[in-house]
């Protein structure tokens, strides 16, 4: 997720289709690291597809045109499928079960990575298809790592982001108890007062678990087991039901995912919002945007200082069926050097995944929210990094949401919650 524009973003993902992504199945055989596939075509080179979801923010094009200029004999062409995450995840899974050659470099969410990594269908990038990751993010490097390998290229990042009004709110809250005090002003102007993504939806998985991580709980231990019913863990989800419940996040807020969450607080009809990066350009640019001049961006609040995000962004994966890896690793590279990643930040509000990049003056001077955004990285964490992805996703959404909306107790969510992702690992 994350979450970019044209993906919309990170966590935009529905509820990924379990027939197709969970354990077992796919036309990988085994791990990608143990030969076969992942062996073949290493020094290949010649034309290449790249495929990623919608380019709302014409981000890839120009990339694709540069890189084409330069490299005539081994072109890039863009396939570019939905802006919907769900089917963008479906895709890439029937064309990995197909052996599509035609597959070659991939844009994986996060939360994909360690899934098709596990049914063999990434390339390792290891040997002579390693790439440099010293100057980047550990927290991004960690998300394309599976097993201790690395299968992908690191290539933006996300991190939520406390949007607010700072003509009403000229400091902004630190905490969740004072954001939720904060209502009242909310009330005063006749606005809702805050909303995130709240849909039963990957967005909600995002919100959820940022919520209970902020609490000081977690979801899943070390161990892969569930971890949800500790006290911390209901006290984070149990922030969410309180503020449903007293109207501090308004009856619509359960329908939201991130559009509708924006274009509200783009309105003027929302005090705070919980969203990404991208809607830094849009809420600032927008014709219709009430709020381009008077709107602020501060970390998530948390329980006594900033809150954890859920890690966001996407990787590039070359796929272990492709003819002609060596052009895909290079073309790795050139979609993450240092005048790549400005070009994601400066074009689309994409978070880079170069640690400097968020101390470059010139940068900060024109994208004046990095270093909220470098705070926000800082403090994420991921969703749980497990092959069983689609099941554990699944269970925090259907509890999570039915705690929200009152049909079933903080507890029971969260013992139903503990009993469906140890399931899943099983």
């Amino acid at each position: 997720m994350n979450t970019r524009k044209y993906l919309l973003p990170a966590a935009v993902a529905g509820v990924l289709a379990m027939s197709l992504s969970a354990c077992g199945g796919g036309g990988g055989g085994g791990t990608a690291s143990s030969g076969g596939d992942a062996a073949a075509n290493l020094d290949g080179r010649g034309p290449i597809t790249y495929v990623q979801g919608k380019d709302n923010s014409n981000v890839v094009r120009p990339l694709v045109d540069k890189w084409n200029a330069a490299h005539p004999d081994q072109k890039v062409t863009f396939k570019e499928q939905s802006d919907q995450a769900d089917q963008q995840h479906d895709d890439l899974v029937q064309n990995f079960q197909a052996k599509n050659v035609n597959y070659d470099v991939v844009d994986v969410d996060v939360i994909w990575t360690a899934e098709f990594a596990a049914k063999g269908w990434l390339q390792p990038l290891t040997d002579k298809m390693s790439i440099d990751t010293s100057k980047m993010l550990p927290a991004t490097v960690k998300t394309a790592t599976y097993n201790n390998t690395l299968f992908a290229a690191p290539q933006t990042s996300d991190g939520g982001i406390l949007y607010y009004r700072k003509d009403l709110v000229p400091t902004p809250p630190k905490t969740w108890d004072e954001m939720m005090s904060m209502c009242s002003i909310a009330k005063q102007h006749g606005i809702d007062c805050y909303a995130g993504q709240f849909a039963k939806y990957e967005g909600l998985t995002v919100n959820a678990a940022e919520a209970i991580n902020s609490a000081g709980g977690t979801i899943v231990g070390d161990d892969g087991k569930s971890t949800v019913t500790s006290a911390s863990a209901k006290a984070g989800l149990n922030n969410l039901v309180t503020a449903y419940k007293n109207g501090n996040i308004p009856t619509q807020g359960v329908t939201y995912q991130e559009e509708q969450g924006r274009q509200s607080f783009e309105d003027g009809k929302l005090l705070f919002l919980r969203n990404w990066p991208y809607v830094y350009n849009l809420a600032k640019t927008d014709g219709s945007s009430k709020v381009k001049d008077t709107f602020g961006m501060a970390p998530l609040p948390g329980k006594s200082g900033p809150g954890a995000s859920s890690l966001g962004g996407h990787n590039l994966a070359v796929s272990v069926y492709s003819a002609h890896k060596a052009t895909a690793k290079d073309f790795l590279t050139f979609m993450t050097s240092e005048e790549t990643e400005k070009f994601y930040a400066t074009q689309g509000s994409l978070a880079p995944v170069l640690g400097s990049l968020y101390d470059d003056p010139a940068l900060v001077q024109q994208l004046p929210y990095l270093p909220v955004l470098k705070t926000s990285i800082s403090n994420a964490v991921p969703r749980p990094v497990t092959p069983f992805y689609p099941a554990v996703t699944k269970a925090i959404q259907d509890n999570a949401y039915a705690a929200i909306k009152g049909d079933k107790s903080v507890d029971q969510a969260m013992t139903d919650m503990d009993t469906a992702i140890n399931s899943a690992s099983q």
